[in-house]
C-alpha cells in the first residue's frame, strides 16, 4: 500500500468517526427540538462544505443547474427523508440499534439495483440480503418488545442512503459534485424548514452547540469522504462505514448508559456479516457506476 493510498483509508476512518460523533450530537439533543429543526439547521451549517466540493472554474449556481432535473430531485427528497428518519431514530433508539438498522442499506441497494436497474444478482449477494433481514428480525424481535417510530425512522434512513447510491450509479456520472452535494443539502432546508414552523423553539446555547456538532461535522465527514475517495480506490473506502457500529457501542456505554445486549449483538454481527459480503461481491462485479457511489451516509 503506497503513501497515498495509506492516507485514503485513514481519512476514510476519520470521516466516519466524524459521522459518528455528529450522530451522538443529534442524539444529545434527546428529542427537545424537533426533526424538522435539527434537519433543518443541520442542513444549513452543512454550506460550509461547498468550497471544497466544487471543481475549478466553477460557480456555486451549478447547484442549482443539474443536467437530469428528475435525478436532483430524487436526491432531494432522498436527502430530506434519509435525514428525518436518521434523527429520529438516533432520538428514539440505541446508537447501536439505528445503526444496525440504517446497516441494513447494502440490501435495500441489491434490491433496488435489480428492480430498476436490471443488475443481474448471484445466489452469493440474494444470501447476503437474506442475511441482512435476518440480522434485523434479531435485532427488533417482533413479538417480545415493543416498537417505535425510532425503528422506522432507521429504516427509512437505510432505504433513502440506498436510492442516493443507486442514482449516482446510473446518472452521478452525469453531473457535477456540487450538484449533488447542493441537491442533498437543498431538499433538507426548504422542506424542513418549512415543516419546523408550527412547532419552532429557537435554540438554548447548549442546544446550538449539539446543532453546530451535528450539522458541522456531518459537513467535515463529506469533505473527508471525498479527499479518501480521491487517494484511495472505493474499495478500500468504504469498508471503513463499519467503524460507526464501534464508535456507536462506545458512545451509547460511556456517553448514553446504553448496555449492548447479547441478542443485540449477534443481531448487529449479523448485519454488519451481510454488509460485508454484498461489497466484497460488488468489487468482484464491479456494478454499474460503482466506482461513482462509495459509502453514502444517509443523511
Amino acid at each position: 500500500m503506497d503513501r497515498s493510498t495509506l492516507q485514503g483509508v485513514l481519512l476514510s476512518f476519520l470521516a466516519f468517526a466524524a459521522y459518528a460523533v455528529s450522530d451522538a450530537s443529534v442524539k444529545l439533543l434527546h428529542g427537545s427540538l424537533s426533526a424538522y429543526e435539527a434537519v433543518f439547521f443541520g442542513a444549513l451549517s452543512g454550506v460550509v462544505a461547498l468550497p471544497w466540493l466544487k471543481a475549478r472554474g466553477e460557480g456555486y449556481g451549478a447547484i442549482f443547474r443539474p443536467r437530469r432535473r428528475g435525478m436532483w430531485l430524487l436526491r432531494a427528497v432522498a436527502a430530506l427523508c434519509g435525514s428525518v428518519g436518521s434523527v429520529t431514530a438516533f432520538t428514539h433508539l440505541s446508537m447501536a440499534e439505528a445503526f444496525c438498522l440504517i446497516f441494513l442499506m447494502p440490501s435495500f441497494v441489491t434490491l433496488l439495483s435489480v428492480l430498476f436497474l436490471k443488475e443481474p444478482v448471484g445466489w452469493r449477494r440474494w444470501l447476503a440480503v437474506i442475511l441482512g433481514f435476518v440480522g434485523v428480525l434479531v435485532v427488533l424481535r417482533p413479538g417480545f418488545r415493543e416498537l417505535n417510530i425510532g425503528h422506522l425512522g432507521a429504516v427509512a434512513g437505510g432505504l433513502s442512503g440506498a436510492v442516493t447510491v443507486v442514482m449516482m450509479r446510473a446518472y452521478g456520472h452525469l453531473e457535477s459534485r456540487l450538484s449533488l452535494y447542493g441537491a442533498g443539502l437543498v431538499g433538507p432546508v426548504l422542506v424542513a424548514g418549512l415543516l419546523m414552523l408550527p412547532d419552532f423553539v429557537w435554540p438554548t446555547p447548549l442546544q446550538w452547540v449539539w446543532l453546530m456538532g451535528y450539522g458541522l461535522l456531518m459537513a467535515l465527514a463529506n469533505v473527508l469522504v471525498m479527499l479518501a475517495s480521491q487517494r484511495a480506490p472505493a474499495s478500500l473506502v468504504a469498508p471503513a462505514q463499519y467503524s460507526q457500529m464501534l464508535w456507536a457501542i462506545a458512545f451509547g456505554y460511556l456517553v448514553f448508559g446504553d448496555a449492548l445486549e447479547p441478542v443485540m449483538a449477534l443481531g448487529v454481527a449479523i448485519i454488519i456479516l451481510s454488509g460485508i459480503l454484498t461489497f466484497l461481491r460488488e468489487k468482484v462485479r464491479q456494478p454499474k457506476g460503482w466506482a461513482r457511489a462509495p459509502a453514502v451516509h444517509p443523511q
